[in-house]
């Protein structure tokens, strides 16, 4: 529970976001210093999405995605706009939506909107997308402002659509981390908010051929 952890709401967040303008705008930077993993991650990414976006009479559509906590354009440049037509960014520091618009090239003309905002404060458009892509930014949230943004998300689907969660997690409990001021969840206490959500786990898979000193990685497919 991030109640027992997270002292301070208002610090908990004004001091990640101070700690994000400080990182530098670069695939580095968004990754913490493991810029090489990149490639492996966005393959991973792009097999479970593909799964749902095959032939069959529940397929998920690819026509619009949102990317939160989209910092440069990471996510967005190498695995949402190769599979949608239009992909919306999301992000709390305004640097590293700036820096989308170079980093994107050519392709970024197909990125409809940047938002400049905390995930605490964002609501999804109403059944406007068909996957809702969500990595590396749940610990910036406490419980109740993820169950809550959650909901929002699932507002925000279109038919058939999906949301999905990619994060590190831990072996136990709820763990902070000072520096830049989030938390690491375990499996269960994220699937317990997702329930709380309204939402259902579809798929779930532990990413493969990461370092072995970073916490767990783990893929969640929801609707």
């Amino acid at each position: 529970m991030t109640s027992e952890v997270v002292e301070n709401e208002y610090e908990f967040y004004s001091k990640a976001e101070k700690y994000w303008k400080d990182v530098p705008a670069t695939v580095d930077g968004m990754l913490g210093g493991y810029g090489h993993i990149s490639s492996i991650d966005i393959n991973s990414s792009r097999k479970f999405l593909q799964r749902f976006l095959r032939d069959g009479p529940n397929r998920t559509g690819t026509t619009r995605a949102l990317d939160c906590g989209a910092g440069i354009g990471r996510i967005t440049k190498r695995l949402l706009l190769p599979l949608f037509k239009t992909v919306d960014m999301v992000d709390v520091t305004e640097d590293f939506l700036t820096k989308a618009k170079s980093y994107l090239g050519e392709e970024g003309r197909r990125v409809r909107n940047y938002f400049c905002c905390g995930l605490q404060d964002f609501s999804p458009e109403p059944n406007s997308y068909d996957v809702i892509w969500i990595q590396w930014v749940i610990g910036h949230l406490t419980d109740n402002h993820l169950s809550d943004f959650l909901k929002r998300c699932r507002a925000g689907l279109r038919p058939n659509g999906i949301v999905v969660i990619k994060d590190n997690m831990a072996q136990e409990g709820v763990i902070m981390d000072d520096v830049d001021s989030s938390v690491c969840r375990d499996l269960d206490v994220v699937r317990k908010i997702i329930r709380r959500a309204g939402l259902h786990l579809l798929a779930e898979e532990r990413q493969e051929n990461f370092p072995d000193e970073i916490y767990h990685v783990y893929t969640l497919a929801m609707r």
